[in-house]
Order: C-alpha cells, then sequence, then structure tokens
C-alpha cells in the first residue's frame, strides 16, 4: 500500500507538470497562428486606407489611419500617409503634426522631410521653410544617437587619462590626443544639451485652425497681437486656463487660445488620433 501510494503520487505530480507545461506550450502555438492573421488584417486595413486615399476620400482615409493607430501598431507609413490625407483635406497644421510624429520614428526619411518641408513653407504662406545651421546640426542625429556619441567619446577620454596616469611617459606623447579627445567631448556635450532642449524641454503648438488670434494677454477682451496661419509652430512660454503664451519665429509674444493650437511635445507620447 505504501508503495502505491507512493507511486500515485509521483503519477499525481507528473500529471501536474506536464498540465503545467502544456498551457504555456499552447498558448505559444495559439499566438504563433493568431499573430501571421493579425498582421494580414492590418496589412489589408492598411491597403484599404491607401485606396481610399487614393479614391480621394481623404477624410475616410484619415479616419482609417486612425483606426489602425489605435491598435497601437504606429509606423513612418501609416502617419506619412494620414499627414498627406491631412494635407490634401487643406488640414495643414494636422498634416504638420503627422509628420513630426513619422519624423520621431524615422528622423532621416527623405520623403517625409521634403514633405515636412513643403507643408512648413505653405504654413508660411509660402515662403520657404529653411532650418538654420544649428537646427541642421542637431537633426543630423537622433537625441539616442547624440547621447550614444557623447558618452562613447567621454569613456575614450577616461581611458586616455587613465592610460596617462598609469604610464606618464605614455601620457607625455598622447597630449594632442588628449586635448582633442576633451574638445570632442565638450562640442558633443553642448550638442547633447541642445538635442535635448528640443526633443524634452521645448514645446510647440501648431495652429489647426484657418487663422489664430494671438492676443497681448490671456482674455478675449485682450487686443490683438498678430495673426497666425494653418501650421505655423509657435514655442509655448506658459499656460492659463485655456490659453497659452506663445512666441513665433519673428520673436513675436503673446497670447492664444488652446482650442486653437495642438500642442506638441517632442520625445513623448501623443495621442495617434489629431
Amino acid at each position: 500500500m505504501r508503495a502505491g501510494k507512493e507511486k500515485l503520487g509521483s503519477k499525481q505530480r507528473n500529471g501536474r507538470s506536464r498540465g503545467v507545461w502544456r498551457l504555456p506550450f499552447m498558448v505559444f502555438l495559439l499566438l504563433l497562428a493568431v499573430g501571421p492573421i493579425r498582421a494580414a488584417d492590418l496589412s489589408a486595413s492598411f491597403e484599404q486606407a491607401n485606396k481610399l486615399y487614393e479614391e480621394g476620400k481623404f477624410a475616410a482615409a484619415v479616419d482609417a489611419y486612425n483606426t489602425l493607430l489605435e491598435t497601437g501598431r504606429a509606423s513612418t507609413a501609416i502617419y506619412f500617409n494620414r499627414g498627406n490625407a491631412f494635407f490634401k483635406l487643406g488640414q495643414v497644421g494636422r498634416a504638420i503634426a503627422s509628420y513630426r510624429l513619422a519624423e520621431q520614428i524615422s528622423p532621416r526619411d527623405p520623403d517625409l522631410q521634403a514633405n515636412l518641408r513643403f507643408a512648413r513653407t505653405q504654413a508660411r504662406g509660402g515662403t520657404q521653410y529653411r532650418k538654420d545651421l544649428w537646427h541642421r546640426w542637431l537633426g543630423a542625429l537622433t537625441l539616442n544617437e547624440w547621447t550614444l556619441l557623447t558618452a562613447a567619446a567621454a569613456w575614450l577620454l577616461l581611458g586616455l587619462l587613465a592610460i596617462a596616469q598609469w604610464r606618464p611617459e605614455l601620457g607625455r606623447k598622447m597630449r594632442n590626443w588628449l586635448v582633442t579627445a576633451g574638445l570632442t567631448v565638450f562640442l558633443l556635450g553642448i550638442s547633447l544639451v541642445g538635442a535635448l532642449n528640443n526633443g524634452y524641454f521645448t514645446t510647440t503648438a501648431i495652429v489647426i485652425t484657418g487663422e489664430a488670434e494671438v492676443r497681448n494677454g490671456p482674455l478675449d477682451e485682450s487686443q490683438t497681437a498678430f495673426k497666425v496661419r494653418d501650421g505655423v509652430e509657435l514655442n509655448v512660454l506658459d499656460r492659463k486656463d485655456d490659453w497659452l503664451e506663445v512666441v513665433d519665429p519673428a520673436q513675436r509674444s503673446g497670447w492664444v487660445r488652446q482650442s486653437q493650437m495642438l500642442i506638441f511635445e517632442p520625445g513623448r507620447e501623443h495621442k495617434s488620433k489629431l
């Protein structure tokens, strides 16, 4: 009886063990089967959205792209195509916002940069949009790439300094290398700070109405200081209730209704639906 009980107990343990392993394996097989089906569904939905665009049904295409984004499968292509649909609808501000979301994923995509530049030119009333040299330099790399490059240069400098301390005779020979490495770390550090400022510490607001009035104060009764067109990007200085204090590219400042703007904070998550 004792041996039988021990044997029965062993079968129960083995049975539980097989059950424990069988369930994850079945889930794994189910995921393998569902994954391609889901991917095929998303691909079909993307093609359907593109077809709506090609047929000139731009509003329906925007809705279709938004539905795709709500699945959590954001991509450069979806944001890019949605931006094109917004632009065709005459919604330049929303087009620029969609292009900028695509830019966060593929910052060096030439087609994306061309369309973004064209939309920004339209927002400026045909005045050619061109980044200044400093911002073109910062845009050459992503924030992560600036971080990695600066860290690598700093570690190289530390390594050279350690060698110079360990072998003073080598340190004297490496003096030029040390100076070059130090300057490189300094320049890369400045670039990293600039990229951080653009990527995390600068909030912009994009005009999404035909024309927005920028007032001298955060009141409807305040005098209008100037007006800005759909798609113009303004830096946000402050917020008060439903008002944003902004400054435009010409360094004019004032207050504008938040309902007329789309707040865009680089480096942070954004609602996929504009």
